[in-house]
């Protein structure tokens, strides 16, 4: 997309401004690498799309593609003109926390997404143990509605049978509470309170989520009609 100015907005738009690109960069900062792992994150891109936006952004010199060794696919990695956008980002996500969030309606509460943070917010080390595993269940949905998060050390992966393991904290509720307490707009304790969460396992767990279960980044930011 071409502007014709010399602006510097206009410029960086005609590298930015294309549909998905920004949430493309979002996915590389959170950690993802590999073409399977971003579609992961952006569950309505189409692979023809994706494709195309990873290669303009490698033209643009944001990633560098590199080949798989041994393998047929690549890896993604921003370079520091792509690592440069992180601040841009959170200013988007921080002004969409203060002035879009009004408009969240029931087809944008995506679990798939949900529990790709949920995965990537765990923090390992404040776990006693070497293993855990956490168990959500929504009580909404018809499909996909039972999550386990499997830790072993620093690692955590997705599962959606039953691994046949001790569950030490299990979840239930429903997708939209998840998602508020999750984000910020609601705490666990009041959830809790009003029995859309039940909260089940050790109290050294339980009492306090946000120990071991980090927070969006931008929770604790509130829309503007409260400010």
């Amino acid at each position: 997309m071409e502007y014709g100015q010399f602006c510097p907005v206009a410029k960086a738009m005609s590298l930015l401004g294309e549909k998905w690109t920004l949430l493309i960069l979002r996915e590389l900062h959170m950690g993802a690498t590999r073409f399977n792992e971003l579609q992961r994150g952006l569950a309505l891109i189409s692979p023809t799309v994706l494709t195309k936006r990873l290669n303009e952004l490698a033209d643009a010199e944001l990633i560098l593609r590199r080949k798989i060794s041994g393998q047929r696919g690549f890896e993604y990695f921003l370079t520091q003109a792509g690592k440069e956008t992180l601040p841009m980002l959170k200013t988007v996500g921080e002004w969409g926390m203060r002035w879009a969030r009004g408009d969240l309606r029931e087809t944008d509460l995506d679990v798939e997404l949900l529990m790709l943070y949920l995965q990537r917010s765990i923090k390992t080390e404040n776990l006693p143990g070497d293993e855990a595993v956490i168990k959500f269940e929504f009580t909404d949905l018809q499909k996909l509605n039972n999550w386990w998060l499997l830790v072993k050390g620093c690692n955590v992966d997705i599962c959606l049978e039953n691994p046949g393991k001790d569950v030490d904290v299990y979840f239930t509720t429903d997708l939209r509470t998840m998602v508020a307490c999750w984000m910020g707009d609601r705490t666990y304790r009041a959830a809790i309170a009003d029995k859309s969460l039940r909260l089940i396992g050790p109290s050294v767990l339980t009492r306090n989520v946000q120990d071991w279960l980090s927070d969006s980044i931008f929770a604790g930011i509130p829309p503007a009609r409260e400010i």
